[in-house]
């Protein structure tokens, strides 16, 4: 889709927690062009819908400068060895991509604002009732530790309740949907 340069100043909060930005940006273009679509985001950095990744984001930083690119399947969707892919148009919707980029545009201007002006505790707000629910069973991968999703902390960081019951704070790192078992399989 596309990428924006995030350029950090003094009194800015966490680069990191662009990606949270960028998804809540994502989420508010999605809902403004897709309304019938039902798109959640997965902690920190995909937009699903039904389950299966629809957009990514990716931040680089070089000196005081954030790259954040962002990739949306609109028409196609790539095959992935390790999880599933879908596109807007498999959902019945079209979206012209320069319509898209205006809406991704205001929509990321918007966030940066409130991201600024009003701090991560806002954003963290903004990002929860968009993504996946409290008790959505997780695997954070380079630790191959489980859990289940219990919210974001005041900073953006996952809270990862493990089975023993402590909850771990998860502030980077690749974060996998667990899907509980079908019943009667």
């Amino acid at each position: 889709m596309g990428s924006t340069v995030v350029h950090l100043s003094s009194g800015d909060p966490s680069p990191a927690t662009l990606a949270l930005v960028a998804g809540v940006a994502l989420a508010k273009a999605v809902a403004a062009l897709a309304p019938g679509v039902a798109a959640t985001l997965k902690w920190p950095n995909d937009l699903l819908v039904d389950g299966a990744k629809c957009a990514g984001i990716l931040l680089e930083r070089s000196g005081n400068s954030v790259v954040i690119g962002i990739g949306v399947n609109l028409v196609s969707a790539p095959e992935l060895p390790d999880r599933r892919t879908m596109c807007f148009a498999e959902q019945g919707v079209q979206v012209d991509r320069d319509r898209f980029a205006e809406a991704m545009a205001v929509a990321m201007l918007d966030t940066l604002w409130t991201w600024r002006q009003e701090g991560v505790q806002s954003i963290v707000r903004a990002w929860l009732p968009l993504g996946h629910p409290v008790g959505t069973p997780l695997r954070v991968s380079e630790q191959q530790v489980d859990g289940t999703f219990d919210g974001l902390a005041p900073d953006g960081a996952l809270r990862l309740r493990r089975v023993d019951g402590e909850v771990m704070l998860v502030h980077a790192g690749d974060v996998e949907l667990n899907r509980p078992p079908e019943e009667g399989k």
